[in-house]
């Protein structure tokens, strides 16, 4: 069941759902709230018109993905971004945000779910930055590792830093307890694929080490990956590499060996990290175009 609260409209349109088969991760009482930014269809476009749901990266917001939401507007495409909860700046951190990332896809399903609600959905795509790119990816079929979960989470294997979020697993197990452990990190291997979604593109895609390579083997859609070739946060050969080589209909290149991962984040990009969005952006919609449209 949903629950839904209208908080305001504009460009793109904001409001805040519920997913009442999850709980908030502050008030465990109250439903897990999901907000949504809705960017409509620009100039000549079908009906129904085909759709990008829209992930961002560890710590941003669904609205800090215009870079990306709004030329795929322009080009036709209806696109849905979210802030996913305990892991976005609009609403602050909580550990299970950064710690639970298989929470993602099923905002972006919830999302998609209430559209289709409201009027009939085109062709779906999914796309992602960082972590966004494993969200997007998700929906593809691509699991996680419950092993390589439960290892970071109880200290068998180190957790690098988190700058948004110091000391992330001590504050995870204050708040799961050894008893609940188990459970937790088992949900981690879900199969979160929607069968709705027809293609993923990934821009510096995260979580490449624990993903599973069963089930990138097992992706059929199809998949496009840019990634920059300064970026230290999501390397290519520990991020990026494994969903390029593990993944049969992957393709991608890099876009820039002095393109970092920061030129993805934030307003009022510095002219060489606009060039860089702005052609991930134009390849984006040339990819959606192929197979959305």
């Amino acid at each position: 069941m949903l629950g839904m609260i209208e908080s305001g409209w504009g460009e793109p349109r904001t409001r805040v759902l519920f997913d009442t088969a999850r709980r908030d991760l502050r008030e465990a009482d109250r439903p897990r709230p999901v907000r949504v930014y809705e960017w409509e269809p620009q100039g000549a476009v079908v009906e129904p018109a085909p759709v990008v749901a829209v992930s961002h990266g560890t710590g941003g917001s669904g609205v800090g993905m215009g870079w990306l939401a709004g030329p795929l507007a322009a080009a036709g495409f209806r696109v849905v971004a979210v802030d996913h909860h305990g892991n976005n700046f609009v609403d602050g951190y909580e550990p299970e945000g950064f710690l639970c990332p298989w929470e993602r896809p099923r905002d972006l399903v919830l999302a998609l779910d209430v559209l289709a609600e409201e009027r009939p959905l085109g062709r779906v795509g999914a796309a992602g930055f960082s972590a966004g790119g494993y969200t997007a990816a998700a929906l593809a079929g691509v699991r996680l590792d419950p092993g390589v979960l439960h290892a970071l989470v109880t200290g068998a294997v180190p957790l690098p830093e988190i700058p948004e979020f110091p000391g992330v697993v001590d504050a995870f197990r204050a708040k799961v307890s050894d008893a609940e452990l188990p459970a937790v990190t088992a949900a981690a291997g879900a199969d979160l694929a929607d069968p709705r979604v027809r293609a993923v593109f990934q821009v510096a895609p995260g979580l490449g080490p624990m993903v599973t390579a069963e089930s990138l083997a097992a992706v059929r859609v199809p998949v496009e990956i840019r990634w920059g070739g300064a970026d230290v946060v999501t390397p290519y050969e520990a991020d990026t590499r494994p969903y390029l080589e593990g993944i049969p209909s992957a393709a991608g290149r890099e876009i820039g060996p002095e393109v970092a991962h920061a030129d993805f984040i934030g307003p009022d990009p510095a002219p060489g990290a606009a060039k860089a969005r702005a052609e991930v952006a134009a390849d984006a919609v040339a990819f959606f175009r192929r197979h959305l449209v």
